[in-house]
């Protein structure tokens, strides 16, 4: 690691551009099995034979190695430790008014755009996103 105190403070402050949306949301536990699976496939009310269309991708995936690339160096993908559904909690028939909505979502929305737009004019929206 380098010694420079330069490199040493920007690489052990805050990261200023990310965000943290503290919205309720609809999750699975982290981890990838025919359980999980079967548990968004509900979540989404996907039909039968979509479920079954991704238990047999499933169970062909289990039998992949994973490939070796020349000169590429990564530590192994614990794909357990990952969260493949996360979605915002759905509130019945969802807000009648603006004032039933989570105050934080607006807040969060403009944060989420992307630098071009947070630096434009007052009240002008940007053409790529709408904000």
């Amino acid at each position: 690691m380098a010694r420079d105190p330069k490199t040493i403070d920007i690489l052990t402050r805050d990261y200023p551009y990310g965000f943290v949306t503290e919205i309720e949301e609809d999750s699975v536990p982290a981890g990838l099995s025919e359980d999980i699976i079967r548990a968004i496939s509900s979540k989404k009310n996907e039909p039968d034979w979509m479920l079954e269309w991704r238990l047999r991708a499933y169970r062909q995936w289990l039998t992949l190695k994973e490939p070796t690339w020349a000169n590429v160096h990564y530590g192994a993908i614990d794909y357990q430790a990952i969260r493949y559904y996360s979605a915002p909690k759905q509130r019945g028939d969802g807000p009648k008014s603006l004032a039933e909505v989570d105050p934080e979502l607006p807040t969060h929305l403009r944060e989420a755009r992307h630098p071009a737009c947070r630096t434009g004019a007052p009240g002008r929206r940007c053409r790529r996103c709408g904000f």
